[in-house]
Protein backbone atom coordinates (compact mmCIF):
# COMPACT_ATOMS: atom_id res chain seq x y z
CA UNK A 1 0.00 0.00 0.00
CA UNK A 2 1.26 3.49 -0.89
CA UNK A 3 2.23 5.40 2.26
CA UNK A 4 1.77 9.12 2.98
CA UNK A 5 3.60 10.98 5.76
CA UNK A 6 1.30 13.28 7.69
CA UNK A 7 1.34 14.74 11.22
CA UNK A 8 -0.81 17.26 13.15
CA UNK A 9 2.29 19.42 13.70
CA UNK A 10 2.62 19.99 9.95
CA UNK A 11 -0.06 22.71 10.27
CA UNK A 12 2.05 24.97 12.50
CA UNK A 13 0.37 28.08 13.98
CA UNK A 14 1.64 31.33 12.50
CA UNK A 15 0.99 35.02 13.26
CA UNK A 16 -2.31 36.27 11.86
CA UNK A 17 -2.00 37.44 8.28
CA UNK A 18 1.12 35.40 7.53
CA UNK A 19 1.35 34.64 3.81
CA UNK A 20 2.31 30.97 4.16
CA UNK A 21 -0.82 28.76 3.75
CA UNK A 22 -0.24 26.34 6.65
CA UNK A 23 -3.87 25.21 6.58
CA UNK A 24 -3.20 23.24 3.40
CA UNK A 25 -1.48 20.55 5.50
CA UNK A 26 -4.79 19.86 7.23
CA UNK A 27 -6.89 20.16 4.10
CA UNK A 28 -4.88 17.90 1.78
CA UNK A 29 -5.33 14.65 3.75
CA UNK A 30 -8.92 15.61 4.58
CA UNK A 31 -9.68 16.07 0.89
CA UNK A 32 -7.97 12.83 -0.12
CA UNK A 33 -9.99 10.94 2.49
CA UNK A 34 -13.22 12.74 1.54
CA UNK A 35 -12.76 11.86 -2.14
CA UNK A 36 -12.11 8.22 -1.24
CA UNK A 37 -8.66 8.31 -2.86
CA UNK A 38 -7.05 7.04 0.34
CA UNK A 39 -7.99 5.48 3.67
CA UNK A 40 -6.49 6.08 7.09
CA UNK A 41 -4.24 3.07 6.41
CA UNK A 42 -2.35 5.07 3.79
CA UNK A 43 -1.31 7.68 6.37
CA UNK A 44 1.55 7.41 8.85
CA UNK A 45 2.85 9.87 11.45
CA UNK A 46 6.64 10.26 11.38
CA UNK A 47 8.76 10.43 14.52
CA UNK A 48 11.39 13.08 15.31
CA UNK A 49 14.55 12.84 13.21
CA UNK A 50 17.76 12.06 15.09
CA UNK A 51 20.54 14.63 15.25
CA UNK A 52 23.23 12.48 13.65
CA UNK A 53 21.11 12.13 10.51
CA UNK A 54 20.59 15.91 10.32
CA UNK A 55 24.37 16.31 10.37
CA UNK A 56 24.80 14.21 7.23
CA UNK A 57 23.44 17.23 5.31
CA UNK A 58 23.66 20.30 7.55
CA UNK A 59 26.52 22.18 9.18
CA UNK A 60 27.02 21.44 12.89
CA UNK A 61 27.01 25.08 13.98
CA UNK A 62 23.85 25.87 11.99
CA UNK A 63 22.12 22.84 13.48
CA UNK A 64 23.24 23.82 17.00
CA UNK A 65 21.71 27.28 16.57
CA UNK A 66 18.44 25.70 15.44
CA UNK A 67 18.46 23.12 18.22
CA UNK A 68 19.22 25.71 20.91
CA UNK A 69 16.79 28.24 19.41
CA UNK A 70 19.68 30.69 19.17
CA UNK A 71 19.56 31.43 15.46
CA UNK A 72 20.16 35.18 14.99
CA UNK A 73 17.08 37.30 14.36
CA UNK A 74 18.27 38.21 10.85
CA UNK A 75 18.55 34.52 9.96
CA UNK A 76 15.07 33.88 11.32
CA UNK A 77 13.71 36.69 9.13
CA UNK A 78 15.45 35.09 6.16
CA UNK A 79 13.53 31.87 6.90
CA UNK A 80 10.24 33.69 7.37
CA UNK A 81 9.00 31.81 10.43
CA UNK A 82 9.61 32.67 14.11
CA UNK A 83 11.89 29.94 15.49
CA UNK A 84 10.26 27.91 18.27
CA UNK A 85 10.69 24.44 19.73
CA UNK A 86 7.43 23.35 18.10
CA UNK A 87 8.52 24.62 14.69
CA UNK A 88 11.79 22.73 14.98
CA UNK A 89 9.97 19.55 15.98
CA UNK A 90 7.75 20.04 12.92
CA UNK A 91 10.79 20.28 10.64
CA UNK A 92 12.38 17.19 12.17
CA UNK A 93 9.17 15.19 11.71
CA UNK A 94 8.85 16.34 8.09
CA UNK A 95 12.42 15.22 7.34
CA UNK A 96 11.86 11.87 9.06
CA UNK A 97 8.66 11.50 7.05
CA UNK A 98 10.65 11.90 3.84
CA UNK A 99 13.21 9.31 4.98
CA UNK A 100 10.41 6.91 5.92
CA UNK A 101 8.76 7.67 2.60
CA UNK A 102 11.95 6.80 0.74
CA UNK A 103 12.04 3.43 2.50
CA UNK A 104 8.36 2.84 1.72
CA UNK A 105 8.98 3.82 -1.91
CA UNK A 106 11.62 1.12 -2.19
CA UNK A 107 8.92 -1.31 -1.07
CA UNK A 108 5.83 0.00 -2.90
CA UNK A 109 7.27 2.07 -5.76
CA UNK A 110 6.11 5.49 -4.50
CA UNK A 111 5.50 7.34 -1.25
CA UNK A 112 4.41 10.88 -0.41
CA UNK A 113 4.96 13.51 2.24
CA UNK A 114 2.03 15.90 2.70
CA UNK A 115 4.64 18.55 3.55
CA UNK A 116 8.35 18.80 2.72
CA UNK A 117 10.11 20.02 -0.37
CA UNK A 118 12.16 22.38 1.81
CA UNK A 119 14.72 22.93 -0.93
CA UNK A 120 15.91 26.44 0.01
CA UNK A 121 17.67 25.15 3.14
CA UNK A 122 21.38 24.82 2.40
CA UNK A 123 24.07 23.13 4.42
CA UNK A 124 24.47 26.13 6.74
CA UNK A 125 21.43 28.34 6.16
CA UNK A 126 17.67 28.40 6.05
CA UNK A 127 15.48 30.68 3.95
CA UNK A 128 12.19 30.87 2.11
CA UNK A 129 10.17 28.95 4.73
CA UNK A 130 12.79 26.17 4.80
CA UNK A 131 14.88 25.24 7.87
CA UNK A 132 16.07 21.70 7.08
CA UNK A 133 16.23 20.20 3.60
CA UNK A 134 14.05 17.10 3.84
CA UNK A 135 14.89 15.50 0.49
CA UNK A 136 18.62 16.21 0.84
CA UNK A 137 18.54 14.64 4.31
CA UNK A 138 16.72 11.57 2.96
CA UNK A 139 19.06 11.27 -0.03
CA UNK A 140 22.12 11.35 2.22
CA UNK A 141 20.46 8.81 4.53
CA UNK A 142 19.99 6.39 1.62
CA UNK A 143 23.59 6.87 0.49
CA UNK A 144 25.02 6.57 4.00
CA UNK A 145 23.16 3.29 4.56
CA UNK A 146 23.95 1.82 1.12
CA UNK A 147 20.27 1.88 0.21
CA UNK A 148 20.89 3.72 -3.07
CA UNK A 149 23.91 4.11 -5.34
CA UNK A 150 22.90 7.03 -7.56
CA UNK A 151 20.05 9.41 -6.80
CA UNK A 152 18.11 11.78 -9.06
CA UNK A 153 16.33 14.81 -7.56
CA UNK A 154 13.66 16.30 -9.83
CA UNK A 155 12.62 19.73 -8.54
CA UNK A 156 9.71 21.33 -10.40
CA UNK A 157 8.76 23.94 -7.81
CA UNK A 158 8.65 27.40 -9.40
CA UNK A 159 11.63 28.46 -7.28
CA UNK A 160 15.11 27.02 -7.84
CA UNK A 161 16.20 24.30 -5.41
CA UNK A 162 19.21 26.34 -4.38
CA UNK A 163 19.81 24.62 -1.04
CA UNK A 164 19.64 21.18 -2.62
CA UNK A 165 22.07 22.26 -5.36
CA UNK A 166 24.53 23.61 -2.78
CA UNK A 167 24.39 20.54 -0.53
CA UNK A 168 25.14 18.17 -3.43
CA UNK A 169 27.45 20.40 -5.48
CA UNK A 170 30.43 18.07 -4.94
CA UNK A 171 28.45 14.81 -4.65
CA UNK A 172 28.62 12.84 -7.93
CA UNK A 173 26.17 10.22 -6.66
CA UNK A 174 23.32 12.78 -6.58
CA UNK A 175 22.13 14.47 -9.78
CA UNK A 176 20.11 17.62 -9.12
CA UNK A 177 17.64 18.88 -11.74
CA UNK A 178 15.69 22.09 -11.17
CA UNK A 179 13.25 23.68 -13.63
CA UNK A 180 12.14 27.04 -12.27
CA UNK A 181 11.31 30.67 -12.95
CA UNK A 182 14.41 32.60 -13.94
CA UNK A 183 13.33 35.95 -12.46
CA UNK A 184 12.09 34.63 -9.16
CA UNK A 185 13.31 33.84 -5.67
CA UNK A 186 16.04 32.95 -4.82
CA UNK A 187 17.64 35.85 -6.63
CA UNK A 188 21.10 34.39 -6.05
CA UNK A 189 20.90 30.98 -7.70
CA UNK A 190 23.16 28.03 -6.94
CA UNK A 191 24.26 25.63 -9.67
CA UNK A 192 22.33 22.38 -10.04
CA UNK A 193 23.61 19.60 -12.26
CA UNK A 194 20.84 20.64 -14.64
CA UNK A 195 19.05 23.99 -14.39
CA UNK A 196 16.29 25.02 -16.77
CA UNK A 197 15.40 28.66 -16.12
CA UNK A 198 12.01 29.71 -17.51
CA UNK A 199 10.88 33.16 -18.59
CA UNK A 200 7.85 34.71 -16.88
CA UNK A 201 4.50 33.68 -18.32
CA UNK A 202 5.44 30.22 -19.62
CA UNK A 203 2.30 28.17 -20.31
CA UNK A 204 1.51 24.45 -20.30
CA UNK A 205 2.78 23.47 -23.74
CA UNK A 206 6.22 25.06 -23.44
CA UNK A 207 6.69 23.84 -19.87
CA UNK A 208 5.74 20.26 -20.70
CA UNK A 209 7.87 20.19 -23.85
CA UNK A 210 10.93 21.34 -21.93
CA UNK A 211 10.22 18.80 -19.19
CA UNK A 212 9.81 15.96 -21.70
CA UNK A 213 13.11 16.82 -23.32
CA UNK A 214 14.88 16.98 -19.97
CA UNK A 215 13.45 13.68 -18.69
CA UNK A 216 14.64 11.84 -21.79
CA UNK A 217 18.24 12.70 -20.95
CA UNK A 218 18.21 11.88 -17.24
CA UNK A 219 18.59 8.11 -17.53
CA UNK A 220 22.19 8.44 -18.68
CA UNK A 221 23.05 9.25 -15.05
CA UNK A 222 21.80 5.75 -14.12
CA UNK A 223 19.74 6.65 -11.02
CA UNK A 224 18.31 3.93 -8.83
CA UNK A 225 16.14 6.26 -6.73
CA UNK A 226 14.22 9.49 -7.43
CA UNK A 227 13.09 12.33 -5.18
CA UNK A 228 10.40 14.51 -6.77
CA UNK A 229 9.48 17.98 -5.53
CA UNK A 230 6.04 18.77 -6.94
CA UNK A 231 5.42 22.41 -5.98
CA UNK A 232 2.13 23.83 -7.28
CA UNK A 233 3.37 27.43 -7.32
CA UNK A 234 3.74 26.98 -11.10
CA UNK A 235 0.00 27.70 -11.42
CA UNK A 236 -1.14 30.84 -13.21
CA UNK A 237 -3.16 31.73 -10.10
CA UNK A 238 -0.09 31.68 -7.82
CA UNK A 239 0.74 35.08 -6.36
CA UNK A 240 4.48 34.31 -6.10
CA UNK A 241 5.00 32.13 -9.16
CA UNK A 242 5.08 34.21 -12.40
CA UNK A 243 4.40 31.12 -14.57
CA UNK A 244 1.04 30.37 -16.19
CA UNK A 245 0.30 26.66 -15.91
CA UNK A 246 -3.28 25.46 -15.67
CA UNK A 247 -4.28 22.81 -13.14
CA UNK A 248 -4.50 20.35 -16.02
CA UNK A 249 -0.97 21.26 -17.10
CA UNK A 250 0.31 20.87 -13.56
CA UNK A 251 -1.37 17.47 -13.33
CA UNK A 252 0.16 16.37 -16.64
CA UNK A 253 3.57 17.47 -15.33
CA UNK A 254 3.12 15.08 -12.39
CA UNK A 255 1.94 12.34 -14.73
CA UNK A 256 5.03 12.71 -16.92
CA UNK A 257 7.44 12.51 -13.98
CA UNK A 258 5.71 9.63 -12.23
CA UNK A 259 5.19 7.64 -15.45
CA UNK A 260 8.91 8.14 -16.12
CA UNK A 261 9.68 6.63 -12.71
CA UNK A 262 7.25 3.75 -13.15
CA UNK A 263 8.40 2.96 -16.69
CA UNK A 264 12.03 2.74 -15.62
CA UNK A 265 11.36 0.94 -12.32
CA UNK A 266 12.65 3.85 -10.24
CA UNK A 267 11.22 4.16 -6.73
CA UNK A 268 10.15 7.74 -6.07
CA UNK A 269 9.48 9.80 -2.95
CA UNK A 270 7.30 12.89 -3.51
CA UNK A 271 7.30 16.03 -1.33
CA UNK A 272 4.74 18.76 -1.95
CA UNK A 273 6.75 21.99 -2.02
CA UNK A 274 5.19 25.42 -2.45
CA UNK A 275 1.83 26.81 -3.49
CA UNK A 276 0.59 30.37 -2.88
CA UNK A 277 -2.60 30.86 -4.87
CA UNK A 278 -4.98 33.31 -3.12
CA UNK A 279 -7.78 30.72 -3.05
CA UNK A 280 -6.69 27.82 -0.84
CA UNK A 281 -8.96 25.52 -2.86
CA UNK A 282 -6.72 25.95 -5.91
CA UNK A 283 -3.66 24.95 -3.88
CA UNK A 284 -5.32 21.91 -2.31
CA UNK A 285 -6.84 20.69 -5.59
CA UNK A 286 -3.50 20.89 -7.39
CA UNK A 287 -1.66 19.09 -4.59
CA UNK A 288 -4.37 16.41 -4.40
CA UNK A 289 -4.00 15.87 -8.15
CA UNK A 290 -0.36 14.89 -7.51
CA UNK A 291 -1.50 12.19 -5.10
CA UNK A 292 -4.26 11.03 -7.46
CA UNK A 293 -1.82 10.67 -10.36
CA UNK A 294 0.67 8.74 -8.24
CA UNK A 295 -1.97 6.44 -6.78
CA UNK A 296 -3.41 5.74 -10.24
CA UNK A 297 0.01 4.80 -11.59
CA UNK A 298 1.42 2.81 -8.68
CA UNK A 299 -1.54 1.24 -6.83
Amino acid sequence: MVKIACHPLYAHPLPEGHRFPMVKYELIPEQLLHQGLITEQHLFAPEVLEEDIVLLSHDKNYWKQLRDLSLPAAEQRRIGFPLTAQLLERELRIAQGTIDGALYAKQFGIAFNVAGGTHHAGSNWGEGFCLLNDQAIAANYLLDNDLAKRILIIDLDVHQGNGTAEIFYDEPRVFTFSMHGDRNFPFRKERSDLDIALEDGVKDEEFLNKLSEALSGLLKHEPDFVFYLSGVDVLESDKLGKLCLTKAGCKERDNMVLQFCKQHNLPVQVSMGGGYSPDIRDIVEAHCNTFKVGLDIFE
